[in-house]
């Protein structure tokens, strides 16, 4: 049985979710201990209750220990199945991360799968449904991934009550290797300015002060309004940079006592960090990278703006696991270059 210290690296959520996926995809029972350890509330909350218990569907696992402020569980797979799930996080919890975690064991099942979940679509602290959609689910279909995403309610903190639904296909050939050195020109830049049970006035104060604020980079930038149905209130803004070969993806949420105007400039703020750097990747996709290409059908090699405390911890659960040898060129919160060699293929 595979050990692993939740302790550890960024010590937080991130580490059951990637032992989570990595023992089913490699059929390994693994048992972690110090669950969140560098959190204020350690232990398993809401949604990572969720995830165990996904997981544990998907895989036809057993599981030892699950509950609510658990710091340690033991988990054991059986066999992967596809079919009809639906899973629901009581709170706020992120549907994007539950998602992640049984996406690529379920698209290497044979069959499809339809997976629908509840809870905080839009949420701070993970990428929410429009960055999936946008960006993730981009790169993973440039490796040979099929899906489709759909939100029907959009669940904003603290409320939550979003709900999203996903069409998982089987993968039809091996994980393709990526290979992103370069980005090439900036060729345009898309995005969405969003409300939900809020006046329109505050997505287009959103997008007016992006487009003030994009204005000199010289390239052609549009900018959507939008009002999302939801159960509560909230406000998006994303942008979307695409170039000859990539793209980086960057959002700002609003909160109570936040203006629009700083909503926009967190997303601007960030995509303009990016486009000072060389990066390919940018940081949040760059380890949300890592897990496929641990399975990808050759080496592969990118170039990421920012080596995050996510990216390393990523790296050491797949090397625990066996799945890939990486190497990460870089120093913390710089530039990196980002290697991974698999170990066997699926």
């Amino acid at each position: 049985m595979i050990e692993i210290d939740g302790a550890k690296g960024e010590g937080g959520g991130q580490i059951l979710r990637s032992a989570l996926t990595l023992s089913l995809m490699t059929n390994s029972p693994f048992r972690i201990l110090n669950i969140r350890a560098r959190r204020s509330k350690p232990g398993l909350r809401a949604q990572h209750l969720t995830c165990v218990n996904a997981s544990a569907s998907v895989g036809q696992a057993q599981v030892e220990g699950v509950c609510l402020g658990s710091r340690e569980i033991e988990f054991r797979p059986a066999s992967i199945r596809p079919g009809s799930f639906r899973f629901e996080i009581p709170t706020a919890g992120s549907t994007s991360l539950v998602l992640q975690t049984i996406f690529l064991p379920l698209s290497t099942a044979g069959s499809p799968s339809e997976i629908e979940i509840s809870g905080g679509t839009h949420v701070p602290w993970s990428p929410c449904f429009h960055y999936l959609e946008g960006n993730w689910l981009l790169a993973m279909r440039s490796l040979g991934f099929r899906a489709d995403l759909g939100l029907k309610l959009a669940g904003f903190y603290p409320q939550g009550g979003g709900r999203i639904r996903v069409r998982a296909q089987s993968l039809q050939r091996r994980i393709a290797p990526l290979k992103r050195l370069q980005r090439g020109e900036l060729l345009r830049i898309r995005g969405f300015s969003t409300v939900s049970n809020l006046p329109e006035s505050i997505a287009h104060r959103q997008r007016d002060r992006a487009l003030k604020r994009l204005d000199d980079l010289g390239c052609q930038v549009e900018i959507e309004v939008q009002t999302l149905p939801s159960p509560g209130k909230g406000t998006l803004f994303l942008l979307q940079a695409e170039f000859e070969s990539g793209q980086s993806c960057y959002f700002g949420l609003g909160a109570r006592g936040k203006s629009a105007e700083r909503v926009a400039d967190e997303a601007v703020d960030a995509l303009h960090t990016f486009l000072r750097g060389e990066g390919v990747v940018d940081e949040y996709l760059a380890d949300q990278l890592l897990l496929p290409l641990a399975f990808a059908d050759g080496d592969s090699k990118f170039r990421t703006s920012t080596v995050t405390h996510h990216l390393l911890t990523n790296a050491e659960v797949i090397r625990a696991f066996g799945a890939a040898e990486i190497d990460i060129r870089g120093e913390l919160e710089q530039p990196g270059v980002v290697e991974i060699r698999p170990r066997g293929k699926r």
